[in-house]
C-alpha cells in the first residue's frame, strides 16, 4: 500500500511517501518540505530516495495549493515516484491534539473532523493547520481514505491522579484543563523498538523514554502503557527546551506579568518563545550552538546546558519511583540521538538504579540504534532513532485496509 504522510503546520507542511508492504517491510519513496505558505513566494524542497534534492520556488497561497504542488511533483515525469495520483491508496495525517476524544488513531469521517475542531481551542497553532491539510486532501483526492494519528492519544492511558492538576476541579469540568502530553507517536515507537533491541517484552516492562530535541518530553511507560509524561496541558511544561521554559513556579508567571505589564500574548511569548536555551544563554535555541558557546567559556550557555541535563535527570528519577523501578531508558530525538555528552551525563548519574554505563559504546554515536550499557546491566540504556512518519504510515495502512 502506498501511503502519503502529511504533517501540516500553520505556514508549512512536511510529507513522506512510503510503500508499505507490511508493518516491518516498507520503503521510503520520497519526502519533502513545503515552506512559506501564504506569503508572496513559497518553497518546496523535494527529495526522491537515491536522487539529489529538487527545489521549487513559486507562490503557495494556501495549504491546498501546497499539497497540489507536492502531488504534481510526486507524479512528475522527471522528479516523481508515482505513475498517477491513483497510486496513493491512503493519506495519514499527524494531528497535534485529540483531547479526550481520541485514544487511538482514527479513520477520518465527519465525527472525527468535529472532534479535531473541538480541540482547536487546546492547540490553536496546530489543529487548525492539521484540518487544512485534511480538507485539502478531501478536495484534491476525494475518494482516498484518510487517517488521523494523534500526538496525544498514546497518553490517554494515564490515570487521573497523574493527569489532573491540583486547581479547582471546575476548570477540568468547564475547560478540560488536565495533562495531555505530546510526542506520543515517538514515545510509543522508540519504546517498542528499544524493548525489541534489549530483549524485553514491551507489554511486561518498565520503560522511560526521553524524546529530546528543540522540544522535549519524558514518558513513563509501564506494561506498554503511558502512565505519566512531562509535557502537560500544553507542550510548555516539563524539561528545559529550545525556547520553552519547561516546568516553572506558576507564581513566577503572574509576578512577571505584573512587573512587565504583559497581556496573555505577552506572557505566552515569554514562556514559549523567549525562554529555555535561548532565554538563559542569550545565544541560541539550538543545543549545538549552546554547547559550542559553553566550550568557548560562555558561562550562561554552560548554565543553560546544565539546567537542561539536570531537568531530564530529575524526571528519570521521579518516573523510576512512580513505576517502582525501570528496565530500559531510551534516548531519542535530535539531541537524544546525536549528543553523546547528554547521554553520558545522565548515564553516569543513574548507577543507583543499576545502570552500568558503557562509555565506549556511547562515544561518537550519532543517529544509530545502540545499547549504551554493559552486558548484564540491571537497567539498559539505549539510543534509538525515532520515525514518527513510519508510525503514521503503519496506523494508516491498518485502518485504511
Amino acid at each position: 500500500m502506498i501511503v502519503l504522510v502529511l504533517n501540516c503546520g500553520s505556514s508549512s507542511l512536511k510529507y513522506q511517501v512510503l510503500d508499505m508492504k507490511n508493518e516491518s517491510e516498507f520503503s521510503l519513496l520520497a519526502k519533502g518540505l513545503v515552506e512559506r505558505i501564504g506569503l508572496e513566494m513559497g518553497d518546496i524542497t523535494h527529495s526522491v530516495t537515491g536522487k539529489d534534492k529538487h527545489k521549487v520556488h513559486q507562490p503557495i497561497p494556501t495549504h491546498t495549493e501546497g499539497i497540489k504542488g507536492v502531488l504534481d511533483l510526486l507524479t512528475d515525469a522527471e522528479h516523481g515516484v508515482l505513475k498517477s495520483l491513483s497510486d496513493i491508496e491512503a493519506v495519514g495525517h499527524r494531528v497535534a491534539h485529540g483531547g479526550e476524544y481520541f485514544n487511538s488513531s482514527r479513520l477520518i469521517d465527519a465525527s472525527v473532523i468535529e472532534g479535531i475542531e473541538k480541540c482547536c481551542e487546546l492547540a490553536p497553532l496546530h489543529n487548525p493547520a492539521n484540518l487544512l491539510g485534511i480538507k485539502a486532501v478531501e478536495t484534491l483526492m476525494p475518494n482516498v481514505p484518510q487517517v488521523a494519528v494523534f500526538d496525544t492519544s498514546f497518553h490517554q492511558t494515564m490515570p487521573d491522579y497523574s493527569y489532573m492538576y491540583a486547581i479547582p476541579y471546575e476548570y477540568y469540568d468547564k475547560y478540560k484543563i488536565r495533562r495531555y502530553g505530546f510526542h506520543g507517536t515517538s514515545h510509543k515507537f522508540v519504546a517498542q523498538k528499544g524493548a525489541e533491541l534489549a530483549g524485553l517484552d514491551f507489554n511486561n516492562s518498565k520503560i522511560i523514554t526521553c524524546h529530546l530535541g528543540n522540544g522535549g518530553s519524558i514518558t513513563a511507560i509501564k506494561n506498554g502503557q503511558s502512565v505519566d509524561t512531562s509535557m502537560g496541558f500544553t507542550p510548555v511544561e516539563g524539561v528545559v527546551m529550545g525556547t520553552r521554559c519547561g516546568s516553572v513556579d506558576a507564581g513566577v508567571v503572574t509576578y512577571i506579568q505584573d512587573k512587565e505589564n504583559l497581556d496573555f500574548k505577552g506572557v505566552n511569548a515569554v514562556l514559549n518563545k523567549k525562554s529555555g536555551f535561548l532565554g538563559v544563554s542569550g545565544v541560541s535555541s539550538d543545543a549545538r550552538d549552546i554547547e559550542g558557546a559553553a566550550a568557548e567559556g560562555n558561562k550562561r550557555a554552560a548554565l543553560a546546558m546544565e539546567m537542561f541535563k539536570y531537568s531530564v535527570l530529575k524526571y528519570i528519577g521521579s518516573y523510576a519511583a512512580v513505576m517502582n523501578g525501570v528496565d530500559l531508558i531510551v534516548f531519542t530525538g535530535g539531541i537524544g540521538e546525536n549528543d553523546p555528552s547528554v547521554r553520558q551525563y545522565i548515564g553516569e548519574r543513574i548507577s543507583y538504579l543499576g545502570a552500568e554505563f558503557n562509555q565506549s559504546a556511547n562515544d561518537g554515536l550519532r543517529g544509530k540504534d545502540a545499547i549504551l550499557t554493559k552486558e548484564g546491566s540491571k537497567v539498559v540504556i539505549a539510543a534509538i532513532t525515532t520515525n514518527e512518519e513510519l508510525v503514521i504510515a503503519r496506523d494508516t495502512m491498518k485502518l485504511a485496509k
